[in-house]
């Protein structure tokens, strides 16, 4: 178990400025300052923000891959393995569908874009041509072929999360398969894990000077000025957003016996590092660390964060519903149950494909729309001054949901440490544990099926 020296150490020991999450929002606070009044400057300050980006996603891969194929190790057979993926994937259908409900139901309601009355014909396509041919390149069959590489090592070098977790799904196959033999590959791959998430430790140092460049970029380049044309759609994506982690994920956490405001609290540095940088891939490795940290399983962590980020983006699929009902209201297009149900099946599936980066969310809109014409393409010209501002709210969104996802299928597994869980979201020291006897089919934390102390 890695332990982190500041969460053993009492916090009053520290100073406030020495917390990481202090760091972020100051960064932030200050990044928006420049690109207010110095929108130049700010937007100068772009590669701070894309190269913390690239730091971190050159991690992913091998957290992912170490993190799954140490934890199907300690699996012991196949049978958990099905287990943990059947559970997963029926909580990111039911989740990511019901977003797309919500989203629906919300621009029915509140009908943010009526009353602009936009004409279709005065809308610059050319402006959103780029994304329009994204789209098209994204069938479903495509996707479903993307997740095999075309070679175990290119999986890495491209860094392509699904990839990734297809060959570390593979090898740990591979090595439950082989059994005792493997004692050795599983042995080096724990000390790796330690260096590597040693390194995510010493990046996230400089998750300030990430967050403080991207958000002096994003508002010295749109300005917070472009909010106010379409402060409705803005301001009712938000909301939505708000009420969905509040309402729909706090119900499934106290079904589930912990506190969604407690682990919001928990993750709240994660967070912030996300509203900063636009992007949830930021803090994808950092999350599977605080996850394991907190009692969830290794393989349940290594299974549900990835494949989340693919499949379970609730923010991107309130952001699809609501955007596309809008863009047809400001049109004074007038869609009937049918096509709002068309549209709904058809974002099911054109959502799953979507990555945990910045402006993926819209591309899956162009998709969405290119198969649903009644709503034009061109539409999504209305949005795009203001898509940067809501691609912060849809990333916190999406990695709040995966965050509540992976304790809840920790827990329905049975592989749900309630004594971390606890500590970690009231901000005690994690409770002391005496390291197992390094075997193969016994690694450290809890084993799948084994019953948790709820």
């Amino acid at each position: 178990m890695r332990i982190d020296p500041a969460q053993a150490a009492p916090h009053a020991a520290r100073p406030f400025y020495r917390h990481l999450y202090v760091q972020v929002i100051v960064a932030i606070v200050l990044g928006a300052l420049i690109g207010h009044f110095w929108p130049s400057v700010g937007e100068s300050l772009k590669p701070l923000g894309d190269g913390f980006i690239k730091l971190v996603k050159m991690i992913i891969a091998p957290v992912i891959f170490i993190t799954i194929v140490t934890g199907l190790a300690g699996m012991g057979d196949l049978k958990g393995v099905g287990s943990v993926a059947g559970k997963a994937f029926g909580y990111f259908l039911f989740f990511s569908t019901l977003a797309l409900i919500v989203g629906l139901i919300v621009a029915n309601v509140v009908r943010p874009g009526a009353g602009m009355h936009i004409d279709p014909a005065s809308l610059d396509a050319s402006a959103v041509q780029g994304y329009a041919s994204q789209a098209h390149q994204s069938t479903l069959t495509g996707f479903m072929l993307d997740i095999i590489p075309n070679t175990m090592v290119s999986a890495f070098a491209q860094g392509n999360i699904l990839q990734v977790l297809f060959v570390a799904i593979l090898f740990g196959v591979g090595v439950i398969l082989v059994g005792e033999k493997a004692r050795p590959v599983v042995t080096l791959l724990e000390a790796a894990g330690s260096v590597v998430f040693r390194v995510v430790d010493v990046l996230m140092r400089a998750a300030p000077i990430g967050a403080f460049g991207a958000f002096a970029f994003t508002i010295g380049k749109y300005g917070v000025g472009a909010i106010v044309n379409l402060a409705a759609l803005v301001g009712t994506f938000y909301l939505t957003s708000a009420l969905f982690v509040v309402v729909i994920l706090g119900a499934m956490s106290a079904l589930n016996g912990f506190s969604i405001f407690r682990l919001i609290s928990y993750l709240k540095t994660e967070i912030l590092l996300v509203l900063g940088t636009s992007s949830s891939e930021s803090a994808l490795p950092a999350l599977m660390e605080k996850m394991e940290r907190a009692g969830c399983a290794r393989p349940v962590v290594g299974m549900v964060v990835p494949t989340g980020y693919s499949f379970n983006l609730d923010g991107t699929n309130i952001y699809m519903t609501l955007a596309a009902l809008f863009i047809a209201q400001a049109t004074d297009i007038d869609l009937s149950l049918g096509d709002q149900i068309m549209l709904l099946l058809v974002a099911m599936l054109s959502s799953k494909g979507a990555a945990g980066v910045t402006g993926a969310g819209f591309i899956t809109l162009a998709a969405t729309l290119s198969v649903v014409p009644t709503v034009p393409v061109a539409g999504i010209a209305l949005i795009l001054g203001v898509d940067r501002f809501m691609s912060e709210c849809r990333s916190v969104t999406n990695f709040i949901g995966n965050a509540v996802a992976t304790v809840v299928v920790s827990r329905w597994e049975g592989a749900l440490d309630r004594a971390k869980l606890d500590a970690a979201l009231n901000g005690a020291p994690a409770p002391a544990e005496i390291p197992p006897p390094r075997d193969l089919h016994a690694p450290a934390g809890l084993r799948l099926g084994e019953a948790s102390a709820d």
